[in-house]
């Protein structure tokens, strides 16, 4: 696994020089709020201490060359003239560089660039948005651009989707640059702003159980289920016609019209009406200092995402069912676009140990898979890291 000095070393390596701009952009977890974000409602994710690492010097000409040490593969791009790459990959590094500059911010040289890290890939812990944060951080630290967090966050999320096409919600990008040391984040999807929560780990910790299940949410079904989505609102617009999203009805408003939808778009908004309220449930619960109920919480997610949404899998049902049975468990679910990744459980300090031993026996009888598991803390946002080699 990589680290800023790994990775730092790497670019000596590769380049015969040492970088003079290393950065840090962490994974992120979400605790609950999940498919909401591009609904305007309300999620409450975090940063992690799983993160890519971006070393970076300028160069003289306009020539932009990229290595990714996570593939060991190159891409090299010119700021005069460049398109989508056939390697996905470096689609979300030239996403931002397009991005940042539709922005206002003009890249003045071209430059050098190696990345990687330790975000476990297809776990849901969303390294393409620390890919694309970073890549923008990166860039506006080694050219004195100014770029505030917001406006990155906003050019992340346009790179994914006009770039790597998934047409995604902003909240990845915005937990991987505003996430807070031992808290977690209530963002307004709509209004772009955020309140935290502290979430001590004295107690309790999250651990992730990873699948093993790899997934791309550009083939998956998370595009439709948006699309869906928009059916509903355009449905729901006919009798309540101030809702812009459904961010703006209640459960009760939209079961009194249930008979207007086809069943499957019923259900995927009632999933997610019933998600953005949850979370505002689970603040006042963080808030209370009440996590058994906050992991109850959780466990209702998680049937809602398997249920209404149809989003996850037979692994991941099955790792939610293993935690039901651990009392030192609070609460489990899928995280993520679905089909795969990661279970996000909170555990009792003392009980972690058991349970991870549990699950991966069960869960290599059920499916001859290893599970992998990682204790995962809440961790500050994207930031510039101090070590360079050789000073």
């Amino acid at each position: 696994m990589w680290n800023a000095e790994l990775i730092s070393s790497k670019f000596e390596s590769i380049y015969n020089q040492n970088p003079t701009t290393v950065i840090k952009s962490p994974g992120r977890i979400n605790l609950i709020g999940e498919h909401t974000d591009y609904n305007d409602g309300f999620v409450l994710p975090a940063a992690i201490d799983k993160a890519i690492y971006f070393a970076l010097r300028e160069r003289e000409d306009r020539l932009c060359r990229f290595y990714s040490v996570d593939l060991d593969d190159y891409h090299e791009i010119n700021l005069d003239d460049y398109a989508k790459s056939p390697k996905q990959w470096a689609n979300y590094l030239i996403g931002v560089i397009n991005e940042i500059q539709e922005e206002g911010h003009q890249i003045p040289t071209g430059f050098e660039l190696a990345f990687g890290g330790d975000i476990p890939l297809g776990a849901g812990l969303s390294s393409s948005a620390a890919v694309e944060t970073g890549m923008g951080y990166g860039l506006s630290q080694l050219f004195g651009l100014s770029v505030d967090r917001l406006t990155l966050a906003k050019v992340a999320q346009r790179a994914e989707r006009k770039f790597a096409g998934l047409n995604c919600g902003i909240m990845d990008m915005y937990a991987s640059l505003f996430g807070k040391r031992d808290a977690v984040i209530k963002l307004d999807c709509r209004a772009l702003t955020h309140q935290y929560f502290d979430l001590p780990t004295k107690n309790h910790s999250i651990v992730l159980c990873n699948t093993g299940v790899k997934h791309n949410l550009s083939e998956t079904a998370y595009n439709k289920r948006r699309e869906e989505c928009e059916e509903g609102v355009a449905i729901i617009q006919t009798q309540f016609p101030a809702v812009v999203s459904l961010r703006d009805i209640s459960l009760s408003q939209l079961t009194s019209i249930e008979s207007l939808f086809p069943p499957v778009v019923y259900r995927r908004c009632h999933f997610v009406v019933a998600e953005i309220e949850r979370v505002g449930r689970a603040c006042s619960a963080l808030t209370g200092g009440r996590f058994k109920e906050f992991g109850d919480f959780m466990y209702e997610t998680h049937e809602g995402l398997r249920d209404d949404y149809e989003v996850s899998c037979p692994e991941l049902d099955f790792l939610v069912e293993q935690a039901k049975l651990n009392q030192d468990v609070l609460g489990s679910r899928m995280m993520g676009g679905g089909f795969g990744g990661c279970t996000i459980n909170l555990i009792k300090n003392d009980g972690i140990e058991d349970f991870i031993a549990s699950a991966t026996k069960a869960y290599e009888a059920a499916f001859n898979i290893e599970l992998k598991s990682y204790t995962v803390v809440l961790n500050n946002g994207v930031e510039e890291v101090s070590l360079v080699p050789g000073e």
